[in-house]
C-alpha cells in the first residue's frame, strides 16, 4: 500500500550533485563558496535519504495503516526540516560569486523553503487519514502520492541553475554535496532538529528532491 509513495519518493528532486567529469576551472571563491555550502548540506541529505529508506521498508501488503501512517508522518517532517536547513545553508552562504550570483541564490533559497512547506502539508494530509478503514486509507496514500509526484516533478529549476555552470562544478568536488546511502536501520522517526530541512539531489529527485537518495524504486 505504500508502494507508490516510495515510487515517488525514489523519483523526487534532491539537492544531491551527481555532477562528474568536470573540468578543474573554479576559481578559489567559487571553491569556497561551495565548500561553505555543502559542508552544511551533507547532514541534510543524509536525513532525507534515512527518511526515505524508512518509507521503503513500510511498502510490505501487510503493514498496518496505523504503522504506514506513523512512518510517513516521521517522514515527511524529517525530509521538510532537511529542506528548510538546506535553504538556510545556500542563504548564509551568501551569494556565490558569478554572473547572475545573488538571483540565482535567492531563487534557489525560496525552492528549497517552498519544498520544505510542502512535504510539511504531505506530513498533514497524512496524519489525517483514517487507519481504521484499509480501502480508504489506501486510496488516501494514493492521494498522497500524486501530490508527492506533482512536487517532485516541477519547482526546481533554480536549483539545476544553482548546479551549472562554474559553480556546479565546485560543489560537484565537495563530498558533502555528493549522494550518500541511508544509514542501517533508519527508523524513519524524526531526527533531532539539527537544523532540519532536506534538499533533492539534482539528478534523482531533481536535486533534490530529483534525484533523491537511491531508494529502491518500488511500483505496485
Amino acid at each position: 500500500m505504500n508502494k507508490k509513495l516510495a515510487a515517488a519518493l525514489s523519483g523526487g528532486a534532491v539537492l544531491v550533485l551527481t555532477l562528474s567529469g568536470c573540468s578543474d576551472d573554479s576559481d578559489n571563491k567559487v571553491n569556497d563558496w561551495a565548500k561553505k555550502v555543502c559542508d552544511q548540506v551533507q547532514p541534510q541529505l543524509q536525513k532525507i535519504a534515512d527518511a526515505n529508506a524508512s518509507i521503503q521498508q513500510q511498502t510490505a501488503d501487510n503493514s498496518k495503516p496505523a504503522d504506514v501512517q506513523k512512518t510517513d508522518s516521521a517522514a515527511f517532517q524529517q525530509i521538510s526540516q532537511a529542506y528548510k536547513s538546506l535553504g538556510s545553508a545556500v542563504d548564509s552562504a551568501g551569494a556565490p560569486p558569478v554572473d547572475d550570483g545573488e538571483a540565482t541564490q535567492k531563487e534557489a533559497v525560496k525552492e528549497l523553503n517552498d519544498s520544505s512547506k510542502a512535504y510539511a502539508g504531505l506530513k498533514t494530509k497524512v496524519d489525517a487519514l483514517d487507519t481504521k478503514d484499509q480501502a480508504k486509507f489506501a486510496d488516501g496514500l494514493k492521494g498522497v502520492a500524486d501530490e508527492l509526484n506533482k512536487i517532485s516533478s516541477s519547482g526546481d529549476q533554480a536549483l539545476k541553475k544553482l548546479q551549472s555552470g562554474e559553480v556546479g562544478a565546485a560543489m560537484s568536488k565537495q563530498k558533502g554535496c555528493q549522494k550518500p546511502s541511508a544509514s542501517t536501520g533508519a527508523s524513519g522517526s524524526g531526527a533531532p532538529d539539527a537544523g532540519a530541512g532536506a534538499s533533492p539531489d539534482a539528478s534523482t529527485p531533481s536535486d533534490k528532491e530529483s534525484k533523491k537518495p537511491s531508494d529502491k524504486e518500488s511500483s505496485e
